[in-house]
């Protein structure tokens, strides 16, 4: 399973690409907002850093299919790698149909059920994205949502890659890569999260006074 990084902070694809371990980034509007920077500006400066592909969302006041297709071939135009990231929307999928018949890389994006997501590999998406976090919050199994469409997508041959989103742990990481998904996508947060043990740590500090003991500095 891959690991992409959902960030538009420049500084934080820095760090993450240094681990040798990122092969791609996504983006959303509120991540965007976040940043507060020029969007084109921010997605030169990602292409620079990572060589993979790079998800940029339309915008969410863009409602019609023709409009999210105009955006979307401008979005798509900014660099080889980007892909365009769409709602799961009847005016998503119509975008979505259009912009893979044109050979342009889509990403559908807000996925919380498995009819959303055969819909959109049905309209050549060239990843679904479902969200695992806001699935739990509801009291639903996030998890058991990814292991469902995994599933089914291998049954029918379906080329549409998983994308594992709003991930709120490690244990989604573990959950995911299980479940046979394609794609993690995840906070820096989370990277942090994932490299962290305490018996590391431990084991770190008596490698280093057992050493100090007999050798010295």
């Amino acid at each position: 399973m891959k690991l992409f990084l959902d960030s538009a902070n420049i500084e934080e694809i820095k760090r993450a690409n240094e681990f040798g371990i990122i092969c791609g980034v996504t983006t959303n509007p509120s991540i965007i907002a976040k940043e507060g920077k020029d969007f084109k500006e921010m997605i030169q400066q990602m292409t620079q850093i990572i060589d993979g592909p790079i998800s940029g969302e339309v915008k969410p006041t863009t409602e019609e299919a023709k409009d999210m297709i105009r955006e979307g071939r401008s979005i798509a135009s900014l660099h080889p790698n980007m892909v365009v990231k769409l709602p799961t929307t009847p005016e998503g999928l119509k975008a979505c149909h259009v912009l893979s018949k044109e050979g342009i890389k889509t990403n559908l994006t807000l996925v919380f059920s498995v009819p959303q997501a055969l819909l959109a590999a049905r309209a050549g998406a060239t990843y679904v994205s479902p969200f695992i976090g806001r699935i739990d919050d509801i009291s639903m199994d996030g998890l058991q949502l990814i292991k469902d469409i995994a599933q089914i997508f291998k049954i029918y041959n379906l080329s549409t890659q998983i994308i594992c989103a709003s991930i709120r742990n490690a244990y989604h990481i573990i959950g995911c890569a299980k479940t046979g998904a394609d794609i993690a996508t995840v906070p820096y947060s989370i990277i942090e999260q994932m490299v962290k043990h305490p018996l590391t740590d431990k084991g770190l500090e008596k490698f280093k006074n057992d050493y100090i003991a007999v050798f010295g500095e």
